[in-house]
């Protein structure tokens, strides 16, 4: 579907064109103790700041209160131990005194009134860390391997990824006016209606901007699911650095029910570059984006439908004209894994790290777990570095050897194990928060799930297949926050205690998996998984998984097309 070059531009479009520094009246609401909350139209300017303005849909019966969502822009999820124990202090005064760790390496911040947004915000910028471009129509936060024992290339790509996270920053000063000054952006109306940002131009990107690194075979950031996805190849002559990057363009998973002219994709493999050619590859292809994306229809508007519709072929050439050089081709790959080390693991250095399942990937302290208090008694004695995993868990890095011992004993004195941390399919799970702040959510999706999860642990039990791994994801709504369509099963939510079924993703995601049932209650999912799990059992090859079960046997029964990527990885 090609943009109609005489449709009006969106609302949001209209938005940044009259305001291109995104300052909005935020100063001036947030300085007036009368307004409860910000303007429609300032919900749009705020997300640029790694803000949401939600409210409690619990409890929406008695009037709408407001809250704030607020969300960091944490390069390859490495926390500081200093800055660490900051996220948590402004946990305890401004939020709802949890740190909800999302799906992109970052932390998220719930529950923040107005009242307390600015105290948080500044306090945040006082332990050097930034909100600006979390959000919005904008290059989002970098995701890059977090895991210290991965790979002598971790360090290196991880230095990679912060070096195009911050040649891709916006450098508008509304948010430093705003946040760190504490006063709206003092400039005439038109002084802001002349600022352009000298990469993003007037009017920013037409939607948000997803960039992925991965270092074969473990692929845990799901880098075909990005808009610009990064796989590191080693260099033969010294394999702790990088040679360059194969280069993955048009990913993207979101989508709307009943509306096929939205729907999730895999990204193309489109060539190779050096390491040193990075940056200027990067810029290239959000220009690229930036200049052909529809800015008529939000929905149409991500760079996996350019690219759908434009071929792999057009956009390399575009990429290759803005950055002044050809692509090699691809180099060999293959990804075989996706997920998290759990447990204690040496590091490449001789350190240790302790890979810690976090349920949902939310931060709290419940009367059996008190995983939040553990974690700060740890950091402020220690001073661990904390890494955030793309899969909503946590790593405790560089810990020596005559701290082990007293980190386990810390950590089981609140409720928290060291070894056995959770079963398979728990390990292997994701979900994004839907209820109660997501304004988006269909569905319950981190409160419904541990339920759910139990449930299928006992059916698989009663299978005899406990010890299976699934990867099992779950979203309140079909934009797929937490990634569901490339798992063994997704579950998509409809309608309040409804998904839609998904089947099909394998070991590596480097697939998509399909629609098996378009709307399941809660109370069906065992009642649909039993027969296909039994089946999986006595018809499965060896030691096959459940998602190449179902595309192998299942998919082709119930007549769905396999979906692999237009350039696939290499082998």
């Amino acid at each position: 579907m090609t943009p109609n070059p005489a449709a009006p531009l969106s609302k949001n479009e209209v938005l940044k064109q009259n305001d291109p520094t995104l300052g909005g009246q935020l100063g001036e609401t947030l300085a007036d103790p009368a307004l409860a909350c910000f303007s429609s139209d300032d919900e749009q300017f705020l997300k640029f700041h790694g803000i949401y303005q939600q409210d409690d849909r619990d409890l929406r019966k008695s009037g709408k209160q407001y809250i704030m969502m607020v969300r960091a822009r944490i390069s390859g999820g490495i926390i500081p131990p200093e800055q660490y124990l900051a996220f948590d202090d402004l946990s305890e005064r401004y939020g709802n005194q949890s740190l909800r760790i999302t799906s992109r390496q970052s932390f998220q911040w719930h529950g923040v009134v107005k009242d307390n947004l600015g105290p948080l915000m500044k306090g945040l910028n006082d332990a050097l860390c930034t909100t600006l471009a979390a959000c919005g129509d904008v290059n989002r936060n970098v995701m890059a391997p977090a895991t210290p024992a991965t790979s002598a290339l971790v360090e290196r790509v991880q230095e990679d990824a912060r070096r195009v996270n911050d040649a891709l920053l916006p450098q508008t000063g509304a948010y430093h006016s705003i946040w760190i000054d504490g006063e709206p952006l003092k400039l005439t109306a038109e002084e802001k209606q002349a600022f352009t940002d000298p990469l993003y131009g007037k009017q920013y990107l037409p939607r948000k901007f997803k960039i992925a690194f991965a270092i074969p075979p473990l692929n845990d950031t799901d880098v075909y699911s990005n808009c610009l996805g990064l796989v590191a190849i080693a260099d033969p002559a010294d394999p702790t650095r990088p040679l360059g990057y194969n280069l993955l363009c048009g990913g993207g998973l979101g989508m709307s029910h009943n509306n096929p002219a939205t729907f999730p994709r895999i990204a193309d493999v489109l060539g190779f570059f050096r390491a040193e050619q990075l940056v200027d590859v990067a810029k290239a292809v959000l220009t690229a984006y930036r200049d052909s994306g529809d800015r008529t229809n939000r929905k149409h508007a991500r760079l996996k439908y350019i690219i759908a519709e434009r071929g792999a072929d057009w956009f390399r050439q575009e990429i290759e004209a803005r950055a002044g050089f050809k692509l090699e081709p691809a180099r060999p790959f293959h990804f075989d894994r996706q997920g998290d080390l759990f447990g204690w693991h040496r590091q490449m250095d001789g350190r240790w790290f302790l890979g810690l399942y976090v349920e949902t990937g939310r931060i709290k302290d419940t009367p059996d777990r008190q995983l939040k208090t553990a974690l700060r008694r740890i950091v402020a004695t220690f001073r661990t570095e904390v890494r955030l995993t793309p899969s909503q868990n946590l790593l405790l890095a560089g810990v020596t050897t005559d701290q082990k011992d007293a980190i386990t004993a810390e950590l089981g004195a609140h409720g928290i194990p060291v070894e056995n941390q959770a079963g398979a399919i728990r390990r292997a799970s994701m979900a994004c928060p839907s209820m109660p702040t997501c304004g988006l959510g269909l569905a319950e999706s981190e409160r419904a799930l541990p339920g759910i999860l139990s449930l299928i642990e006992t059916l698989l039990a009663d299978l005899q297949l406990s010890e299976e791994e699934i990867i099992i994801r779950m979203t309140g709504c079909p934009n797929g926050c937490a990634r569901p369509y490339l798992a063994e099963i997704g579950f998509v939510g409809r309608a309040p205690g409804k998904y839609s079924l998904y089947l099909g993703g394998n070991a590596g995601t480097t697939r998509l998996n399909q629609e098996y049932r378009a709307s399941v209650k809660v109370d069906e999912i065992i009642p649909v998984l039993r027969p296909l799990l039994t089946r999986w059992k006595s018809e499965r090859t060896g030691g096959e998984r459940l998602g190449d079960f179902c595309a192998r046997v299942i998919w082709p029964e119930q007549k769905i097309a396999l979906v692999t990527p237009a350039t696939p990885e290499t082998n």
